[in-house]
């Protein structure tokens, strides 16, 4: 792993156990030497080096809230901003427990897109009417609940 142009340098072997923890970030650091041919210290050495160069940013889980009977309702929220106030209203909905995910959008219209997470409609209607829009630069609020997924899964490399 070497740093090029503010750009961290990967060689074939990181790649290699990159994929591999994607597949399976519960595999031992032996299960994944004996799959690439590599001793188990080396790996143990790459994935300490890819966590602290930040490549590796969180170990996580993936909850299935439905299996633990958590209800709850999913929602996309396009926000559409005074763009001298879209970095501000970004970094505010980026801070609501609510927020799973926000993203900038530069399309006819400065436009921040939200994924929020809320038990029930009452409380969607709520988050939305005290705490996106009273922010200040807000001037629409498009909100569509998701009903169904269909695939939900992160890029794999």
């Amino acid at each position: 792993m070497k740093l090029k142009n503010q750009a961290i340098s990967l060689d074939a072997l990181d790649w290699k156990i990159l994929r591999a923890l994607q597949k399976n970030s519960k595999q031992t650091y032996s299960e994944i030497g004996r799959q690439l041919g590599v001793a188990h210290s080396t790996i143990y050495d790459r994935i300490r080096k890819l966590e602290k160069s930040g490549v590796i940013k969180k170990w996580t889980v993936d909850i299935d809230l439905k299996k633990i009977g958590m209800n709850h309702i999913t929602a996309r929220m396009n926000v559409y901003t005074d763009p001298k106030e879209s970095d501000n209203v970004a970094k505010k909905l980026s801070d609501a427990k609510e927020v799973l995910e926000v993203s900038i959008s530069l399309s006819e219209e400065l436009l921040i897109i939200a994924k929020v997470f809320a038990r029930d409609q009452d409380e969607l209607h709520s988050f939305i009417a005290k705490k996106v829009a009273p922010l200040q630069g807000v001037l629409r609020i498009r909100t569509s609940i998701i009903t169904k997924k269909y695939k939900e899964e992160k890029f794999l490399i």
